[in-house]
């Protein structure tokens, strides 16, 4: 009996630390991007060279999902500075992008937007935490609702629809709610199974995985609550 709590207190420590490690990544990841967003926004020059053209906009995602696409695949081979490198890489490349948020919303609604999403984000993230229920086939499901949505993203960009804009919007909030606790419980799994370098890289992606749900239920809720200029 004793050496199962001491067992079960090791657990948590460790689960512990792990999730503090993640979280405290995808902070500075958070800031990042908020720090160049807003100051490539308040760059008339900058706005130029980042939005002048198209080919820089779409150059610019392409080389984020390039290295969100190479960090996931080739994680186990990086080293840990590395894999570090390239998320805060990733959080800058996010930050130029964003940035035209600030051109198209008003700053309130943005910071108002900005904190109904990190308390939503918080409320389904502990969800995630301290469920005693298996999200594995939630999280299936939620996952078959990102490809659906992708999918009618990428149809109405081509029909225009106001109406089905609206529909994709709430359907990217219910998604990315419903990852935050999937992601959360997986993250918390998965710190029981990693030790030494892996444990920390597997921060760095957990901090990833976190860090995407929270910038696109961000970006859905703004659609739905901001302010255009």
């Amino acid at each position: 009996m004793e050496n199962s709590q001491i067992s079960s207190t090791q657990t948590q420590s460790v689960v512990g630390a792990f999730m503090t490690k993640v979280y405290s990544w995808m902070t500075l990841a958070l800031f990042i991007t908020g720090v160049v967003a807003m100051y490539v926004a308040s760059s008339e020059q900058l706005l130029s060279i980042v939005f002048g053209t198209k080919y820089m906009f779409m150059g610019l995602i392409i080389a984020q999902l390039g290295v969100v696409w190479y960090l996931s695949a080739r994680v186990s081979k990086l080293s840990y500075t590395t894999a570090t490198i390239m998320f805060v890489l990733y959080s800058v490349l996010s930050g130029i992008t964003l940035s035209s948020i600030f051109i198209l919303y008003t700053a309130s609604s943005i910071a108002s937007t900005f904190f109904i999403t990190a308390g939503t984000f918080a409320v389904m993230s502990l969800a995630g935490f301290f469920t005693k229920k298996d999200l594995s086939g939630f999280g299936a499901i939620m996952m078959m609702g990102l490809i659906g949505l992708i999918i009618a993203t990428i149809v109405n960009y081509f029909l225009q629809s106001s109406m089905l804009n609206y529909i994709i919007s709430y359907a990217g909030v219910m998604i990315f709610v419903g990852l935050t606790a999937y992601d959360t419980q997986k993250l918390k799994i998965m710190a029981t199974q990693l030790d030494g370098e892996q444990a920390k890289k597997g921060s760095i992606m957990g901090a990833l995985t976190l860090y995407l749900d929270f910038i696109n239920l961000f970006l859905y809720l703004l659609r739905l609550l901001g302010d255009r200029k």
